[in-house]
């Protein structure tokens, strides 16, 4: 296997915003974040294209350029077995526990319904807030009766299949759809860790273009640039009288993305905060 570039970045405290917001439009995997003593914020990013990590570094200086950049080259290894030393399972809502496949029989359920997600480089686990108040979201409606059996759902961008699974695991059935053909695979092989059917969750190559139909739940837990472009498309996969969640969406961000669906006649949203990420919810 190649080296890794490791990259850890040092940013000012009042730019982290503006740095998160690089890194989430920038890098469609994780990277590691921690807060130093003296109030700087550190992220480690590991890289694997030498070409892609000019490129990368470029649209950081240009929006952070007070940032220090330390790089080094790291082995690359078994990512999956790197996996297993530092994976936690992750509560969500009221309902949901999401566990790695190696946990199914020992870690404790607590009464909460399990989702098993095979962690890959690129998808969802739970442990982004993204993903967190999204799921989170799906678990509130559910709770309220606002969510439930029979329903039809639409997981837009759906990665990992997290979202998806989660609606199914509540008994409804439904869609999911992303740009880039390895999450398809990732999310198929999660829904055989959860003995999820093609019957009740579908999953294809595409974008809300690509979808027909109209549906009680929609989930969109993408980037704030493409949820304001996509709003006509997304706006009109929505029954009357249903459930619209977006996420994916910096909390600076959510009153521009909000204002755009306003404008095709939705209310205004209910918001959940978590940290610097925020939720849109219409119901």
């Amino acid at each position: 296997m190649a080296d890794l570039v490791r990259l850890e970045i040092r940013v000012p405290e009042h730019t982290q915003d503006m740095a998160t917001l690089v890194m989430v439009q920038q890098l469609n995997y994780g990277w590691e974040e921690e807060n130093l003593p003296t109030g700087d914020i550190l992220y480690r990013v590991h890289i694997e294209n030498p070409v892609f990590c000019e490129e990368f570094l470029t649209a950081l200086y240009s929006k952070v350029p007070e940032a220090d950049v330390t790089r080094a080259d790291v082995p690359n290894q078994d990512w999956m077995e790197a996996w297993r030393d530092f994976f936690t399972p992750v509560k969500i809502g009221e309902h949901f526990k999401v566990i790695a496949p190696w946990m199914c029989k020992t870690e404790p359920l607590e009464g909460r319904t399990p989702i098993v997600i095979e962690p890959k480089t690129a998808f969802g686990t739970g442990h982004h807030p993204t993903t967190a108040l999204c799921l989170a979201s799906v678990s509130k409606l559910a709770s309220e009766g606002r969510i439930h059996e029979g329903q039809k759902f639409l997981d837009l961008g759906t990665g990992s299949g997290i979202l998806g699974i989660g609606c199914v695991k509540l008994g409804l059935s439904g869609v999911g759809v992303d740009i880039d053909m390895l999450a398809i695979e990732n999310t198929e092989e999660n829904k055989v860790l959860n003995a999820v059917s093609s019957d009740s969750f579908e999953v294809y190559q595409g974008s809300a273009d690509a979808v027909c139909g109209d549906f009680d739940v929609v989930l969109a837990n993408i980037l704030a640039r493409p949820l304001m472009e996509m709003a006509v498309e997304i706006f009109k996969l929505v029954k009357p009288g249903g459930c619209l969640v977006l996420s994916g969406l910096l909390e600076i961000q959510a009153n521009q993305v909000e204002a755009v669906y306003r404008e095709l006649g939705l209310p205004e949203a209910r918001r959940i905060v978590e940290g610097e990420w925020a939720a849109l919810i219409w119901e």
